[in-house]
């Protein structure tokens, strides 16, 4: 009796099996320098189940002029690379904005973006202030159509100080990415604990690797003990809408 009980009442949880942050188009930004160690991170995040991953290389006018010709481009590389290895994964390629004026005159022109799946558009912002121009980014953005995902919130210390403008943001239809990472605390133990107040509150709608490199990987494996963990796959995430 009581082991039926407990099947029925436990929590159900599904595996991750499509990452949407990544850095692991080799030579474009700050993740993977070459096509083998996009393999040898690729080859990891497909031994943890994953089945499908839209890599996200850095769009940010003042570091990483990378335009989304050059971004496909590096794509068909790896993906040539990855047939050769007969390594059989789903890959894609997106980008991750950073919110500056370089985002804006795209969004103004017409311009086309890389976006996770038909419509979501991964972007961040700087880390220790409110961007001024942050309201009106989102209004133009979500008239141009775009389904906008802010890229790991619990590490951006403006909303530290204050969980009302996360919710004033959600409140505007922005989505929350989380760094699987900062679950482990590798960012900070603040950046856990806002992570944890986050997966609490339900005002999580995707987990990210943000993979950078083998370790950003083994940090995933890290995290699958973390209850907080397992917590966040029993909330309506919308990676595995994706496959």
């Amino acid at each position: 009796m009581f082991n039926w009980l407990k099947k029925k009442n436990a929590v159900t949880t599904s595996p991750l099996l499509v990452d949407i942050h990544s850095h692991l188009l080799p030579g474009l930004d700050d993740g993977v320098k070459t096509l083998d160690e996009s393999l040898e991170v690729i080859l990891y995040l497909q031994s943890l189940g994953y089945r499908k991953l839209i890599t996200t290389p850095h769009v940010m006018a003042d570091a990483y002029k990378n335009s989304e010709a050059t971004i496909l481009e590096k794509l068909e590389e790896v993906k040539s690379f990855l047939n050769e290895k007969k390594i059989d994964i789903q890959l894609e390629a997106a980008a991750e904005y950073y919110l500056d004026e370089g985002l804006i005159q795209k969004l103004e022109n017409k311009e086309t973006l890389l976006t996770i799946g038909e419509k979501f558009l991964l972007f961040e912002t700087n880390f220790l202030n409110e961007p001024f121009n942050l309201k009106d980014f989102i209004f133009l953005a979500t008239t141009k159509g775009y389904k906008l995902i802010l890229a790991h919130p619990e590490r951006y210390l403006y909303l530290h100080e204050n969980l009302s403008k996360a919710e004033d943001l959600l409140d505007r239809g922005v989505l929350f990415q989380i760094n699987i990472s900062s679950i482990t605390g590798f960012y900070s133990k603040q950046a856990r604990q806002v992570a944890y107040q986050f997966i609490d509150r339900g005002w999580v709608h995707w987990l990210g690797s943000d993979c950078h490199h083998l370790n950003h990987a083994q940090l995933v494996k890290e995290a699958s003990s973390n209850k907080y963990f397992r917590k966040a796959l029993t909330l309506p995430l919308l990676n595995n809408t994706l496959q």
